[in-house]
């Protein structure tokens, strides 16, 4: 398939629960593409840690934008819509990939781009919603989750990553599941690190949300609770407002042991805590953690780092708000904050 389709910029939006892989298959989409094929990532993160932003910048993408501390899906609608057009007019790509947060429903933002093909008289326009399924641990948090159902419920395909870590039983109740949920939606299993051929997924001219959000479609639920981790030079503890008032010390800039590090991400709860994601300074350099659900990954940080020039830790924990909201913060999440001598804000 000529994956060019002028003269419109064809959308392609990737939803999943918190650690399902939309970063990494994204990222892995771009080797398999023509070398003058041009794709602009707008990616919605968690917290004020850019950390997958900072991943997408060390790759092949033609640029990478950014929306914080917020979900696109509902309170920043008019912040994506301005980043759509500013990254048409700034790049002229051959497509725009729009990475939500992990939280996310993308019915009113499909929605909002149907709005916005009729206003650029079809200059943008939505090519496919794709939803990334964790296969190891959707069973889990779909049962506490009404974003993660609808997110496969409503979708022109379902990416089903990382079963390899389950065995074909267990696979075979997964996809039961998904098609009880959604049945007429093609479920494809991904390559492990190599993700899935980009000509499955690109070219499907999606037509969900074209007229309108069905009535049956719950509100967007605020379901993620995110806490900012921090080891390193900060102000005294009447400044800010901490959980855990007797951890609030100043910590020296020095390297964390990966001993250690490993000892205080094995220790947390994945039923509370979903994903931690941010930086950490091992052996004199900057690396990237992407920890979810018990499994985590560290990537050298290749980019600016002048961020972390008086900090040995910033990370975003996020996971369920009623736990993380609790106070004192739970038992799990304060023994990876001791172990780690982090700050909790």
């Amino acid at each position: 398939m000529d994956l060019r389709q002028p003269p419109h910029i064809p959308i392609t939006v990737f939803t999943g629960f918190l650690g399902a892989g939309k970063t990494s298959i994204i990222l892995s989409l771009l080797p398999q593409l023509p070398k003058d094929y041009k794709v602009v990532l707008l990616k919605n993160e968690f917290g004020d840690v850019q950390v997958d932003s900072q991943l997408a910048k060390q790759s092949s993408l033609t640029a990478v934008s950014e929306i914080l501390n917020g979900c696109m899906c509902c309170v920043l609608v008019g912040q994506m819509e301005t980043a759509l057009r500013e990254i048409r007019d700034k790049y002229r790509p051959d497509r725009i990939i729009i990475e939500c947060s992990g939280s996310a429903f993308p019915a009113t933002l499909a929605f909002q781009i149907h709005e916005l093909e009729r206003q650029t008289h079809n200059d943008l326009r939505l090519d496919a919603i794709v939803t990334v399924i964790d296969a190891e641990n959707f069973t889990g948090y779909e049962d506490t989750s009404p974003t993660a159902k609808m997110q496969a419920s409503y979708s022109d395909i379902i990416l089903v990553n990382k079963h390899e870590h389950i065995d074909e039983h267990a696979l075979d109740i997964l996809i039961d599941n998904l098609n009880t949920l959604n049945l007429d939606t093609p479920k494809i299993k991904c390559n492990g690190r190599n993700g899935v051929d980009p000509n499955v997924l690109f070219g499907i001219d999606s037509k969900l949300f074209r007229d309108s959000i069905p009535q049956d479609i719950e509100d967007h639920h605020d379901e993620v609770k995110t806490l900012t981790a921090y080891r390193g030079f900060l102000p005294t503890c009447h400044n800010h407002e901490h959980h855990d008032r007797e951890s609030c010390t100043s910590h020296t800039e020095v390297d964390v042991d990966k001993d250690v590090l490993a000892s205080a991400l094995a220790s947390l709860n994945k039923e509370s805590v979903w994903r931690v994601k941010g930086f950490v300074r091992l052996e004199s350099a900057i690396w990237i953690l992407n920890w979810a659900f018990g499994r985590y990954d560290l990537t050298l940080s290749k980019g600016d780092t002048s961020f972390m020039q008086d900090a040995s830790i910033r990370f975003t924990i996020m996971g369920d708000k009623y736990e993380l909201n609790r106070k004192p913060i739970p038992m799990a999440v304060k023994k990876f904050c001791a172990e780690l001598q982090v700050q909790v804000m």
